[in-house]
């Protein structure tokens, strides 16, 4: 039985050849998967989205846009945020808050932390930046009341006339000093 046993493991070579991908073959495959994304991106029909790289050479650094819905108590109002890749993008979400002062039950209005379980618990490799976006947009008409990041925000939410008086004195519009 041994006999069998040891013949069934891996020789000791070919556990080398799993060892994982070294840091620049692994940062380039980042690398254009995020550029993909960024041409998926630009060429979209998504209205309301938008996001591309804070500067030419960094790829992991990206500033976005989100403009509410249409019949949402967001309606007519854009979100600055920003989107920050890890190295081993896209098995690991992406850190992304909002610049913008966001009044909402899933973002903390002192960071502009994110409360979405597509970037905690529910995160899957085959999300994009693109859905990411929608997702966040999303959010924005429909929070997570059972989750929040902001109790005030929560128990306003079912107050449509008093969340929108809030929500106004925290939003600061996106100018081009910031922008």
């Amino acid at each position: 039985m041994e006999q069998v046993t040891s013949s069934l493991a891996p020789a000791r070579s070919s556990q080398k050849s799993n060892a994982p991908a070294s840091t620049s073959s692994a940062t380039g495959s980042v690398t254009k998967r995020l550029g993909n994304e960024l041409v998926q991106l630009m060429m979209s029909s998504s209205p309301g989205i938008s996001a591309f790289p804070k500067n030419d050479g960094n790829l992991f650094e990206w500033v976005g846009t989100i403009e509410g819905a249409p019949e949402t108590i967001y309606a007519g109002l854009s979100f600055k945020i920003t989107i920050l890749f890890p190295p081993n993008y896209p098995y690991v979400a992406p850190n992304i808050k909002f610049d913008t002062p966001c009044f909402h039950p899933n973002v903390d209005i002192g960071s502009g932390a994110i409360c979405l379980d597509i970037l905690q618990d529910k995160w899957s490799a085959v999300y994009s930046v693109q859905t990411i976006l929608l997702s966040l947009q999303s959010l924005l008409g429909e929070p997570n009341n059972s989750s929040p990041l902001n109790t005030e925000a929560a128990g306003l939410w079912s107050k449509p006339d008093a969340f929108k008086v809030q929500l106004m004195k925290h939003y600061r519009p996106i100018t081009a000093d910031s922008a």
